[in-house]
């Protein structure tokens, strides 16, 4: 599928009247599944930017602002081939161990309503694979309707696909199963959406993804873009203002 995606982000800085540094996780990268045909990212406003990867892998860009705004518009444009993996994730940058993802984080602390939830929605399951599957449908048929349900479970005041994707990577670390966070895009009849999801590690297969939103694993519909231990680590904008800006130096892109 080829999937044209335009996505703006309106950034207001905490601290106004200084210079700003931001670290962007926009851009899809290419893997086995993935291809990226053409990506861009526009600033409003004089701007440097620089391309590398964060400590996930991800790719990111540097954005550094020298002068004092009060706002920041931030377009990614691009299009996107993908193909059906039956949500294998194959050919991904990969720099960390698996067992890095067994770690809980704020947004996904370990939880004796959370753990029993996992454990009686894979009771019936066998093996690794059929418990994420199993995990995932249980968390799609009783939350994804219901998101008040689901706040009261993980503590929050309103529950949407990012806390469906937190619940499903605290259930499979209960389990002892490798789970992260991923951020990204999913097409839709007329544009493609932020969107976001959970892919969990099974042995001898591998990174596989699983989207409680819809209860079933990623399709060619889905743009991956970023995956982190939970949402802060693959955010699309992170960073503050900043005071004093050391000067940019090297290629720019």
């Amino acid at each position: 599928m080829r999937i044209a995606i335009e996505h703006q982000i309106v950034h207001r800085p905490t601290l106004r009247g200084k210079a700003v540094v931001q670290m962007l996780r926009l851009t899809p990268d290419n893997s086995d599944d993935q291809t990226v045909v053409h990506w861009r990212i526009d600033v409003d406003c004089d701007a440097r930017m620089r391309s590398g990867r964060d400590g996930f892998g991800n790719a990111v860009t540097m954005l550094y602002i020298e002068e004092p705004v009060e706002a920041v518009t931030i377009t990614a444009t691009g299009d996107v081939l993908t193909s059906d993996a039956h949500g294998i994730v194959r050919g991904s940058n990969e720099t960390l161990p698996p067992a890095l993802y067994l770690r809980g984080t704020a947004a996904t602390p370990a939880s004796e309503a959370v753990t029993a939830f996992a454990a009686e929605a894979v009771r019936h399951c066998d093996g690794p694979l059929a418990m994420l599957h199993g995990l995932n449908a249980a968390i799609h048929r009783r939350f994804a309707n219901d998101g008040k349900a689901a706040a009261e479970l993980l503590s929050v005041e309103e529950a949407g696909p990012c806390d469906l994707a937190h619940l499903f990577c605290t259930g499979a670390r209960s389990l002892g199963l490798p789970a992260r966070f991923v951020s990204g895009f999913v097409a839709g009849e007329h544009d493609a959406r932020p969107h976001c999801w959970a892919e969990a590690y099974v042995a001898e297969i591998g990174w596989v993804g699983f989207d409680p939103a819809i209860g079933l694993s990623p399709t060619d519909t889905h743009v991956r873009v970023a995956a982190a231990l939970d949402a802060a680590g693959a955010a699309p904008v992170a960073g503050e203002a900043w005071g004093d800006l050391v000067p940019l130096t090297g290629e720019t892109q």
